[in-house]
């Protein structure tokens, strides 16, 4: 049974310039953590609020640690209003991230990212990151 899961991003250290430390094969380039929260069990989605004040990004990509999370659909809305939906239905083990998604229309703001997901099995406390580049 899946449980729903509460996944607040804390923004505020967008500026800490830096790339997930065992990310196997990581891209090249300058990734930007925009917050990072654990996964408690209690709503089964959320949004992180970004901003013009965090710059333009061209990539995002999800990290999770220390306990499995279903992540079913990513949400990217832009500065401009639009929307950008990727096919990103996951279970994430501890310690991996997504694959690298490549914003469409070059560097974009984001305004907000919103997530559905849910616990796996035998529920968990993971540390769910938002990474962008």
């Amino acid at each position: 049974m899946f449980l729903g899961i509460l996944l607040a991003f804390s923004v505020g250290c967008a500026h800490h310039r830096t790339q997930p430390a065992y990310a196997a094969g990581r891209p090249s380039g300058a990734w930007v953590k925009l917050g990072e929260r654990s996964v408690e069990g209690i709503r089964d989605r959320d949004v992180i609020t970004v901003g013009a004040r965090e710059g333009t990004y061209r990539r995002i990509m999800i990290v999770v640690e220390r306990d499995p999370l279903e992540m079913f659909d990513v949400v990217v809305t832009f500065g401009d209003g639009t929307q950008f939906a990727p096919k990103t239905r996951a279970i994430f083990n501890p310690e991996t991230r997504s694959h690298v998604i490549d914003l469409p229309g070059g560097r974009r703001v984001i305004r907000s990212v919103a997530f559905h997901y849910g616990n796996v099995a035998g529920g968990g406390h993971a540390l769910a990151e938002l990474w962008a580049d």
